[in-house]
C-alpha cells in the first residue's frame, strides 16, 4: 500500500527524475568460454574415479586417521571457516538492506524561544489551558516508532544480496578446494615417509654387504694379494654409505614434522606401517570425460560463482544511475510536559516519500560501473584460465603415470641386473679375476640404481595422488 500511495502521488516527479538519471554508458561484456576437449586421449571411458571417497581411496589406516585429524585441527582450513561465516553475514548485511528498517526513538529537550519573535510572540499570547501559560523555557518530550524503507524498484539491493549470496558459496568452494590439497598434501607426504623408510632400509643393507667387503679385502692385503690403496677405497665407500643413512633421518624428520604441521599438531614421530616397495603400489585411476570438471573440481565451481557475483555487481552499478525511491514514517507521542505526553492530543505520525537521482558530476558512479564491468570480464578470464589449468594438470599426470610404469619396469631390471653383478664382482674378485675398482664401482651403481628405483615409486605415489586431486576428488 505504502508503494502504490507513494507512486501515485508522486508519479510525475519520478517518471521526470528517471528519465534524467537513467543515462548508463554501453559496455562491452565478455562472456566466458567454457568448451573443453571431448576427451583425453581419445578415450570414451565415463567411469570417474573422482567418484570413490577418500576414505575408501586411500585405505590405509594410519594415512586416514592423519587425514582426519587435519580436518579437524588444520589452522589454514579452520581460518577458511572463519571466512566462510563472514561471507554468511555479509548475506544477512544485504539482505537486511532491502527490507523496513524499524526503531525505536526517544527524546527530551528544553529550548527558551525569544520574545520578540513570531513564535516567541505566539507563545506568549497562548494558553493551553483557560488561565495556564505556555512553560517557559518550553521541555519537549517525545517517543515512538520510526521506520525508512528503501523501494528496491530497479533490484539494486536484491541483486547485491544474491551477490553476496555467490560470493558465499564460492568461499564453501574455496574450503573444498582447500580440502582437495590438503588431502593430497598429507597423502603425497606419507607415501613420500614411507619410500625413504625403504630408503634408510636399502642403505643399511649396503652397508652390511658394503663392510663385510672390507674385512675380505683387510684379510687380502695381508696375504699380499692387494695393496693399501684398495683398503682405503672400500673403507672411504663404507663411510660414505655410512653419511647417506644420516642426509635419509634428516629427511624423514622434515617429512614427519611437514605431516605434523598439516595435521595441526607439534612434532611426534608419525605412526605408520613398514611397506616394502613391492607391497607399495599405487591405484588405478579413471579419469573418466574432460566434462565431468566442471561438475567435480572445487575450484573451477568457485570460479563460476565469483564470475556470477561480477555479473550481478555490474548490474547494481549500473542501477546507481537510475532513481531511488525512500520512504520514511513515523508514529509516537509528545508533549511539553509528562502529564500531557499520553493524552489524545499528543499522538503525532508521519509519512514522507523521498526521490533521488543523480543529474550532474556522475563520476564516482560512472567509475564504480566501470569498475565492476571491469572486474566481471576478469573474472571471465579467471574461470577460463580455472578450466584450462584444469585440464592441463590433468593430462600433465596421465601422462606422468604412464611414463613412470614404463621407467620403473625397466628400473627394476637394472636393479636386479646390477644387484647380481655385485655377487659376481665379488667372486671374481676373490678369485682374482677383477679388479678392486670393478667390485665398488659395482656396489656403487647399484645403490644408485636402487635408490633411483625408490624415488620413481615415489613419484608413481604422488602422480596417483596428483590425478586423483586434479580430476576434483577428494572435497566430497
Amino acid at each position: 500500500m505504502y508503494k502504490e500511495r507513494i507512486f501515485k502521488r508522486l508519479g510525475i516527479a519520478f517518471i521526470i527524475l528517471a528519465f534524467m538519471g537513467c543515462s548508463v554508458p554501453a559496455l562491452i561484456q565478455k562472456d566466458a568460454n567454457t568448451s573443453v576437449p571431448q576427451s583425453y586421449n581419445t578415450s570414451k571411458d565415463t567411469v570417474n574415479s573422482v567418484n570413490t571417497r577418500w576414505k575408501e581411496f586411500f585405505n590405509d589406516p594410519y594415512l586416514t586417521t592423519l587425514v582426519d585429524s587435519a580436518l579437524q585441527n588444520n589452522q589454514e582450513l579452520n581460518i577458511t571457516m572463519q571466512e566462510i561465516e563472514i561471507a554468511r553475514n555479509e548475506i544477512r548485511a544485504r539482505k537486511g538492506e532491502y527490507l523496513p528498517s524499524v526503531g525505536i526513538s526517544a527524546g527530551a529537550g528544553v529550548e527558551k524561544v525569544p520574545r520578540y519573535t513570531n513564535i516567541g510572540a505566539m507563545e506568549a499570547t497562548t494558553e493551553m489551558e483557560p488561565g495556564k501559560e505556555m512553560p517557559e523555557p518550553l521541555p519537549d518530550l517525545m517517543g515512538g516508532l520510526v521506520a525508512s524503507w528503501e523501494v528496491d524498484v530497479w533490484h539494486k539491493l536484491r541483486n547485491a544480496k544474491q551477490s553476496a549470496v555467490n560470493r558465499y558459496l564460492a568461499s564453501v568452494e574455496g574450503r573444498n578446494f582447500l580440502v582437495t590439497n590438503l588431502i593430497a598434501e598429507i597423502a603425497s607426504s606419507y607415501y613420500e615417509l614411507l619410500v625413504l623408510d625403504n630408503q634408510l632400509a636399502i642403505i643399511q643393507q649396503n652397508m652390511k654387504l658394503q663392510s663385510s667387503a672390507l674385512e675380505i679385502v683387510k684379510i687380502q692385503k695381508e696375504s699380499a694379494r692387494v695393496n693399501e690403496l684398495a683398503v682405503r677405497r672400500f673403507q672411504a665407500q663404507a663411510l660414505h654409505t655410512q653419511g647417506l643413512q644420516y642426509d635419509i633421518q634428516q629427511k624423514i624428520t622434515e617429512t614427519e614434522n611437514r605431516i605434523n604441521f598439516l595435521v595441526g599438531r607439534f612434532p611426534q614421530a608419525v605412526q605408520r606401517e613398514k611397506q616394502s616397495l613391492e607391497n607399495l603400489l599405487p591405484r588405478g585411476i579413471q579419469a573418466g570425460l574432460p566434462i565431468h570438471l566442471l561438475a567435480n573440481r572445487p575450484d573451477i565451481r568457485q570460479a563460476e560463482l565469483q564470475l556470477k557475483a561480477a555479473k550481478l555487481d555490474v548490474q547494481v552499478a549500473r542501477a546507481s544511475f537510475y532513481p531511488s525511491l525512500g520512504i520514511t514514517s513515523g508514529l509516537g507521542l509528545r508533549a511539553f510536559s509528562p502529564g500531557y505526553l499520553f493524552k489524545p492530543e499528543s499522538l503525532f505520525y508521519s509519512l514522507a516519500g523521498d526521490i533521488t537521482a543523480p543529474l550532474i558530476n556522475k563520476n564516482a558512479i560512472k567509475a564504480m560501473y566501470f569498475g565492476a564491468s571491469a572486474q566481471q570480464v576478469q573474472a571471465v578470464y579467471n574461470y577460463e584460465k580455472t578450466i584450462l589449468n584444469a585440464n592441463i594438470e590433468v593430462m600433465n599426470e596421465m601422462a606422468r603415470i604412464s611414463n613412470l610404469e614404463q621407467s620403473y619396469n625397466l628400473k627394476m631390471k637394472e636393479v636386479e641386473a646390477l644387484t647380481q653383478s655385485i655377487d659376481i664382482s665379488n667372486s671374481l674378485f676373490r678369485s682374482a679375476r677383477a679388479d678392486y675398482m670393478e667390485v665398488l664401482m659395482t656396489q656403487r651403481d647399484a645403490l644408485e640404481s636402487k635408490f633411483d628405483l625408490t624415488e620413481t615409486k615415489m613419484q608413481q605415489m604422488k602422480a596417483m595422488v596428483n590425478i586423483y586431486r586434479a580430476l576434483g576428488g577428494g572435497w566430497n
